[in-house]
């Protein structure tokens, strides 16, 4: 009964924050409301082990993040990202210049193991602040690991506003040039189109079931983690998780949005999140006044590294600055956020099915390109390199 219990209280937690954020049309992040009531339910009547009752362990968490590297690697599509390659070039270098600035300026003002625990979740979202509260936890920081959580939590807050502003001016400029006759090059809005399966389309339909799936990817999931054994895990084995998605996408193994497509997608994320929540346990309300001015200092920092370097390349490649710094922003959250937040710009600035269609066609595939490159591998790849400076 108790293990009922702690999972309704989750769920409940979950949804709430979706059903503001809905609400809001993106603008008050789901995350930002969740994160909240889990403090408040700390803080009152919530036990600390909520989550570990709702059988969210460790263990199972360590699982789920193997499972969602992997699935993350199909996410990626190697025609779009070289049709793109200006949207990925401004998002890795935003990334570059966050991690230079926050590291420069943050070093100045904090301490080396609070900038070292910042800077992954500023550019890589839910992923690096797992891998970075996780890596904490192992080296027994215990002052700091819920610093991650909470400043995945607050740039978010900052974020997407900041997006869905820079999305708006965009979408008004595409708007006077649309009107004038003056059109952009237009690729298609929708999601990359994905090539058929060379190894999963020779089985019949029927066969191609949800534990099929599940099997494939848990498959690869053990094989790149008994790789990174096998290496000393001189590579992090969750990078090459995400190595064998791609590698397994690419030749057909796996289909893109395989999780989703099995239908577990949602649920494996769910248990992440909670698991990630369960580090805000840890905090008490004077902690988090004390850790609030370092987490919003670095933040800032961050973001005015990702506008100098979008600043700087926006003419030279050819976007507008508001559509350059917007691209470089989408490693503060990646998919989904960044699909849902440039179709809420453009539904409530186009006035025409066709105005919207112009929009997006200009906008949302330098925002899922640019959320892939960064959240789905750089950020994976800046956490582990982070890891190893604690």
């Amino acid at each position: 009964m108790q293990t009922v219990i702690a999972l309704s209280v989750i769920m409940l937690f979950l949804f709430v924050g979706e059903w503001v954020s809905t609400l809001s049309k993106a603008y008050i992040p789901s995350v930002f409301v969740t994160a909240v009531l889990f403090l408040i339910g700390y803080w009152t009547i919530v036990p600390k082990n909520v989550t570990t009752t709702a059988t969210f362990t460790p263990a199972f968490t360590t699982m789920i993040q193997a499972a969602l590297l992997v699935h993350m690697g199909t996410l990626m599509d190697f025609k779009t990202l070289l049709h793109q390659w200006r949207a990925v070039v401004i998002a890795l270098c935003g990334v570059a210049g966050t991690a230079l600035l926050a590291m420069g300026g943050g070093l100045i003002l904090f301490n080396w193991k609070t900038v070292i625990a910042s800077v992954p979740p500023l550019t890589g979202g839910i992923v690096a602040a797992f891998l970075m509260s996780n890596g904490l936890k192992a080296a027994h920081i215990t002052a700091l690991i819920s610093f991650p959580v909470s400043m995945f939590v607050v740039h978010s807050i900052i974020g997407y506003p900041l997006t869905a502003f820079l999305l708006k001016k965009e979408g008004k400029r595409l708007l006077t040039n649309y009107h004038r006759g003056e059109f952009e090059e237009v690729v298609e809005p929708e999601q990359p189109e994905e090539s058929k399966p060379k190894f999963v389309d020779r089985l019949p339909k029927i066969y191609q079931t949800s534990a099929f799936q599940i099997f494939t990817v848990m498959a690869l999931a053990g094989l790149a983690l008994g790789l990174g054994t096998l290496l000393k895990n001189t590579i992090n084995p969750y990078i090459i998780c995400l190595v064998f998605g791609v590698i397994g996408h690419q030749v057909g193994l796996l289909p893109s949005h395989v999780l989703e497509k099995a239908g577990v997608f949602n649920w494996l994320m769910y248990g992440l999140l909670s698991y990630i929540f369960s580090f805000l346990a840890t905090v008490t309300p004077q902690n988090l006044v004390n850790i609030l001015i370092p987490i919003v200092t670095m933040i800032l920092l961050g973001i005015l590294g990702m506008f100098i370097v979008s600043f700087l390349l926006a003419k030279p490649l050819g976007f507008s600055r508001e559509m350059a710094f917007a691209s470089a922003l989408t490693a503060l959250f990646g998919f989904p956020a960044d699909y849902i937040v440039t179709h809420e710009s453009a539904k409530n600035l186009a006035k025409t099915s066709e105005e919207e269609s112009y929009i997006l066609a200009n906008t949302l595939p330098k925002m899922l390109v640019g959320g892939f490159a960064t959240v789905s591998v750089a950020s994976v790849i800046i956490a582990s390199i982070f890891l190893k400076l604690l």
